[in-house]
Formats: structure tokens, C-alpha cells, sequence
């Protein structure tokens, strides 16, 4: 889900928004929203007795997930700023 929300909101946040800041913390307001969404999912998934195939084991810790999701973090603001970078290289449109 924080993939998803990532794609659909990291660039085109980057490219609209002129300001940097603006467009950074409105892709890390989308970010965190999925984030604790997706993770209280998979958490309720893990505690859930009638779950066939959890998302992860109660009895160890998930370390993976922490990394997976800083990654897609990392990736968000490389969006962002590619999105900046497209705003900044299109065409000024001529006036007459």
C-alpha cells in the first residue's frame, strides 16, 4: 500500500507544488497516513485466529519491515525531487 501511495503521489506532488518543503511534506503526510494504515493491517492480520497465512509470525519480530519501508521512503523523496526536476526543465511558455 505505502508502494502505491508512493507512485501515485511522490512525483506528481513534486512536479505541482513549486515549493520544495510543500511538495516533501505532502508526500510524507500521504506517506505516514499508508504507513500506519498498512501496518496496523498486517498487524491485526498477524493476531487475527482465524488467519490461514499471516502476514508475519507473533512469536519473532519482523525485522525486514522497517528496512522494505524506509526504502520506499527513500524512494518517495527521489520521486519528489525527480518531479521537481521535470517542473524545472519544462518549457516557459512565450507571451506576447
Amino acid at each position: 500500500m505505502i508502494a502505491i501511495v508512493t507512485l501515485l503521489v511522490a512525483f506528481p506532488a513534486g512536479y505541482f507544488l513549486a515549493s520544495r518543503l510543500a511538495a516533501n511534506t505532502t508526500y510524507a503526510v500521504a506517506y505516514l497516513w499508508a504507513f500506519v494504515f498498512q501496518t496496523l493491517y498486517l498487524l491485526l492480520d498477524a493476531l487475527s485466529v482465524t488467519s490461514k497465512d499471516p502476514a508475519f509470525a507473533t512469536d519473532e519480530f519482523p525485522l525486514s519491515y522497517g528496512p522494505a519501508t524506509l526504502a520506499v521512503l527513500g524512494v518517495g523523496f527521489g520521486l519528489v525531487a525527480a518531479g521537481q526536476w521535470a517542473r524545472s526543465r519544462r518549457p516557459v511558455p512565450v507571451t506576447s
